[in-house]
């Protein structure tokens, strides 16, 4: 049997492949420094004498520029306008600006005073250490790259896989940067413990970010050799991008049951993992280095998952059902975390295992959907702006989580001797953290069906598979 001829580069198996990996890799050097503190809570608030609320302050940073100052609607249009290569370059260089400025406020360059806002007697922000403000501002920047280059990444993959392996190659591209997230949950305990310097894993996360630099400039000649291709085999450029486009995007309704269900998904599980490996300590009684492996299981379970998924949509359908399916699972989950008396350590991984079924269900079916509701060349744009309201959530909900925590949620204290020091710890109750993530999943039912029935009206496909014949 003779092989097809191949009309370009990305009817090559091979080489789209090869892209995804380069693509990937970058995705997962960035995702470690997205919560590379989260296991090291405790140690934040001892060496830098933060509170919770502190620590809710900085973790909510991460969507500071990009929710308040549009920073996310922008790169989208600096991606439908200038591409994925330069956008994917700016955006590594803006996350390494952003975790030098983290690095410096965490590693004891910022004295130990407070900030407050306050607007005649409305007091917006309520006194927090100056080093937890910092390393927000320089979360902050990170965040608007790290947002950026996730939406150059899934514009980047949907043109190399479109109409062949789509949801599968956002699934692992996906679930390969939750490789980072589980890196992220395994050593910066380690490293503390051989440095006794809660900024060392600051320092390992530029070093990789400078590693994915490096490998996504292999991406940039790839995808070049596709342009030189598809222009000489007389391939029409898309429409250009206006910026009439982003009020046309608004309008359409399913994009807007994406979005929302975006944001409630992910308002559930980025922030948990912020808060987790504390959670673990407190509620199931472990080490404070044994309970950060227990949340790596969700990434390390959706690595494992959401290919299968995204496989299974590519080739069965079912998008719209597989995201119901997931919400549920969300709801289940945080639901049995909130009850007290649930606190066996099996219990522990059994929850965080199903998460990461949950984890790997949305995700693996909500990407490609958005690609069959909304054109190529608004497809950058239209990223964005799920990302920018999921940012909200991002932004959001660590500061509520915190604020929760310190007001309504401490039962106790305990006094612990940390590098020879003795402090002072808070103990919590947290249940009711843990049921305000159940509701972000019950709503989260509600737009996944809504969504169900949106497609059904319009006819956009989303239950169909993704694999043209």
């Amino acid at each position: 049997m003779t092989e097809k001829k191949l009309r370009n580069l990305r009817d090559s198996k091979s080489a789209r492949w090869f892209v995804l990996i380069l693509v990937s890799f970058t995705m997962m050097c960035m995702y470690y420094l997205t919560d590379a503190m989260a296991p090291l809570q405790e140690k934040l608030q001892g060496n830098l004498q933060w509170s919770a609320s502190d620590y809710g302050i900085f973790t909510s940073g991460y969507g500071w520029f990009n929710v308040f100052l549009l920073m996310l609607i922008f790169s989208g249009m600096i991606l439908d306008k200038l591409g994925t290569r330069f956008t994917g370059i700016l955006a590594i260089s803006i996350m390494l600006i952003g975790a030098f400025i983290k690095y410096w406020a965490i590693s004891g360059h910022i004295d130990l005073g407070t900030y407050e806002l306050s607007i005649g007697s409305w007091q917006i922000i309520s006194p927090t250490t100056k080093s937890a403000v910092i390393a927000g501002l320089g979360f902050g920047i990170f965040g608007v790259g790290c947002e950026m280059f996730g939406i150059s990444a899934n514009k980047a993959v949907v043109r190399w896989f479109k109409g062949k392996e789509m949801a599968l190659a956002i699934g692992l591209n996906t679930s390969t940067g939750r490789i980072g997230t589980a890196l992220a949950m395994f050593t910066p305990l380690p490293l503390y413990n051989l440095t006794k310097d809660v900024s060392t894993p600051v320092i390992v996360a530029m070093l990789l970010l400078c590693l994915g630099l490096i490998v996504f400039v292999f991406f940039i000649f790839m995808d070049k050799q596709l342009d030189k291709e598809e222009t000489a085999a007389g391939v029409e450029s898309e429409e250009e991008f206006k910026f009439s486009d982003v009020a046309e995007i608004a309008k359409n309704r399913a994009f807007w049951y994406i979005a929302i269900l975006c944001v409630l998904f992910y308002s559930a599980v980025f922030p948990f993992i912020k808060f987790a490996t504390n959670m673990i300590v407190q509620k199931f009684d472990v080490t404070d280095t044994f309970a950060g492996y227990i949340p790596a299981l969700l990434p390390f379970s959706a690595l494992l998952l959401t290919p299968l998924f995204g496989g299974i949509s590519d080739k069965k359908g079912k998008a719209a059902s597989i995201m119901v399916l997931g919400s549920v699972l969300l709801v289940i989950v945080h639901l049995l975390f909130s009850i007290p008396s649930l606190n066996s350590f099996p219990v522990a991984i059994g929850l965080v295992v199903l998460l990461g079924i949950a984890f790997s269900l949305v995700p693996s079916a909500m990407w490609p959907s958005v690609a069959k509701i909304i054109p190529h060349n608004k497809l950058g744009t239209a990223y964005a702006m799920i990302f920018w309201v999921q940012n909200w959530g991002l932004m959001g909900v660590p500061l509520l989580i915190g604020v929760v925590l310190d007001k309504y949620c401490i039962t106790g204290t305990v006094t612990k001797m940390v590098d020879g020091n003795v402090q002072v710890f808070s103990q919590y109750n947290y249940s009711i953290p843990m049921l305000i993530f159940a509701c972000f999943g019950f709503i989260g039912i509600l737009f996944a069906f809504l969504l169900k029935k949106e497609d059904k009206k319009m006819g956009y496909g989303l239950e169909l598979p993704n694999v043209k014949s």
